[in-house]
């Protein structure tokens, strides 16, 4: 499966979908799994996404891993008392998340940008310098 994920061929491709497509448009004796088998035809396209993105994960890991910090101050707190409460909460631990994972200290970050110093570059020209970074090794780590 690696292998097909780094390069999945044109027919390797085509027959998946086509098995895709016999699995899910299976006709069962209950209601209830024919429903969800539609609902999964229905999103056929995310899910085959991983054979034209094969840089998209399998799973979402990640994701749940980004969020669970917040989820837990959120229980621990009670929620906010105002939507700009919840928007300002929502945005600072966006920062914080993604200078953590840009290996960028927040409070330094925050401080950069306060005082206008612009010592520490932007969060989008870092990610932007990580996405090309990731590029170049995927390009270099690809058969000629």
């Amino acid at each position: 499966m690696e292998g097909l994920r780094a390069a999945p061929k044109r027919a390797k491709k085509a027959g998946l979908a086509a098995r895709f497509d016999k699995i899910f448009t299976a006709a069962t004796h209950f209601a209830t799994i024919n429903e969800v088998l539609e609902g999964i035809r229905e999103e056929k396209a995310e899910f085959l996404r991983v054979l034209e993105r094969p840089e998209v994960p399998l799973h979402n890991n990640v994701a749940e891993g980004d969020i669970r910090e917040y989820v837990s101050i959120r229980k621990v707190s009670g929620g906010t008392r105002s939507d700009l409460g919840r928007r300002c909460r929502d945005t600072f631990a966006s920062l914080k998340k993604t200078c953590r994972k840009l290996g960028v200290p927040f409070w330094g970050y925050l401080l950069d940008r306060l005082t206008g110093a612009d010592k520490v570059p932007r969060l989008t020209e870092l990610i932007r310098r990580k996405a090309a970074e990731w590029r170049a090794r995927k390009a270099a780590a690809a058969p000629a």
